[in-house]
């Protein structure tokens, strides 16, 4: 079981079309958004500077399209395999910028815990 101390959970949904190259991208997005507080209070460190860890835990159900009725349909979500190898990816791409990252089991019905300080939760998709 994956944990970390002060950071970021990450809920990441991996769809089909997406590549090495948009984990890449997201990870130092991740990694160096100015969310934390500094010393005035004002969000203006990354994770990287506040010294937290990342949890990355993988999350089919984030690309659920709701557009129609009420069952959400995942055929946009990339198959198990490359979902993997994309999170997998995207854990190596933040470890290497020197980040404690920590992950939950892939594939399996996981019970999060998390104890959120302050008001920030923010999307973050490969189209910003």
């Amino acid at each position: 079981m994956g944990s970390i101390g002060p950071g970021l959970l990450a809920l990441v949904g991996v769809a089909g079309p997406d590549t090495k190259g948009v984990a890449d991208s997201l990870a130092a997005k991740l990694a160096n958004l100015r969310i934390f507080s500094d010393s005035t209070g004002k969000m203006n460190r990354s994770v990287i500077d506040a010294g937290g860890g990342v949890m990355v835990v993988s999350q089919f159900t984030l690309i659920a399209d709701l557009s129609r009725g009420r069952r959400p349909y995942f055929g946009e979500a990339a198959p198990p395999e490359h979902a993997r190898m994309i999170i997998d990816h995207m854990v190596e791409s933040l470890e290497s910028q020197g980040l404690t990252v920590a992950t939950g089991e892939f594939g399996a019905h996981m019970q999060i815990s998390i104890d959120a300080d302050g008001p920030v939760t923010i999307l973050l998709d490969s189209n910003t």
